[in-house]
């Protein structure tokens, strides 16, 4: 295969490091989305840790002295790119050790305005001109995996064969899954969605979905001002579809639909949503969203 031509020549380049001398090496990685892919084509040769606490947003999380510790320690560290995970710019890290996942992709990456804002307990941050949530174009996750395959593959986690075979499997599946949504959201095409934060760029992109963005609280209900914005941007947009980044309150979604809006809980996946994987999710928002699409066309 092309993308592994080359790994023999690279892996006996490859000095000896603590992680050969393990039973089982630890990987950690910087969302959810990385964590699925890695374990995929890992199996069970290494552990994966996704470090992140629960209800807290990866992008812009603040690791502890303990937090840094332990992935400093790790053997082998996956970084999405594309700006997500800001901390990691402020923080030593092994570079032998350090994996950027979307650098092969890099030239399809979507370029936004810079903004700076702080909500909940995150503090100021700031979307920093890049979008980041790659793995939404299903085409780019398999980038990302092809980046992470090779990493296991050249430190020797997993026989080339064996990643070689689960990275088609993947691959496949990712397809298949891309090619679902094409099909399930053609009729979304047509109709203006407003969304409650700027994290669906790439998956706006890749299905030709017509997408403006609001920068509120996931889940919380919006003040008297957000809902005025959003009022006025349904009349500039004519949207009809609502997607939230979690599932609203009562009084927001009735708010909403008394708006004329449809609306689509769509949990982008940087942290896993509830017990399924990233494939069931995916694909359960697909099929959200063209419910949502055929409601509004039968109105």
């Amino acid at each position: 295969m092309q993308l592994f031509k080359y790994l023999a020549a690279a892996v006996a380049l490859i000095t000896a490091s603590a992680a050969l001398a393990q039973d089982r090496p630890r990987i950690v990685v910087v969302n959810y989305p990385l964590q699925y892919l890695t374990e995929r084509l890992v199996g069970d040769a290494a552990d994966v840790v996704f470090p992140m606490p629960a209800g807290v947003d990866p992008s812009f999380w603040r690791p502890g002295i303990s937090d840094i510790s332990a992935i400093q320690s790790a053997d082998l560290i996956l970084l999405n790119g594309a700006g997500f995970a800001s901390w990691v710019d402020r923080v030593s890290l092994p570079r032998s050790r350090l994996v950027n996942t979307s650098s092969a992709i890099k030239d399809r990456f979507i370029h936004t305005e810079s903004i700076t804002h702080s909500h909940g307990d995150g503090g100021e941050h700031s979307h920093d001109g890049v979008a980041s949530y790659t793995w939404l174009d299903p085409t780019l996750a398999i980038g990302q995996a092809e980046t992470i395959a090779l990493a296991l593959a050249g430190r020797e986690f997993v026989p080339v064969q064996e990643v070689e075979d689960r990275l088609a499997a993947l691959r496949t599946e990712l397809e298949a899954l891309d090619t679902e949504a094409k099909a399930a959201l053609s009729a979304a095409q047509d109709i203006a969605i407003i969304a409650t934060h700027p994290r669906y760029q790439y998956f706006a992109r890749r299905y030709g979905l017509s997408v403006t963005s609001l920068e509120w609280d996931a889940g919380a209900m919006p003040t008297g001002e957000e809902r005025a914005e959003l009022e006025a941007r349904v009349k500039e947009t004519g949207a009809r579809i609502m997607i939230w980044e979690a599932a609203p309150p009562d009084a927001a979604g009735e708010a909403a639909a008394a708006l004329g809006l449809a609306s689509v809980t769509f949990n982008p996946m940087a942290h896993q949503d509830g017990d399924r994987d990233f494939q069931e999710a995916f694909s359960s928002v697909i099929k959200a969203l063209a419910e949502a699409a055929a409601q509004v066309a039968a109105e």
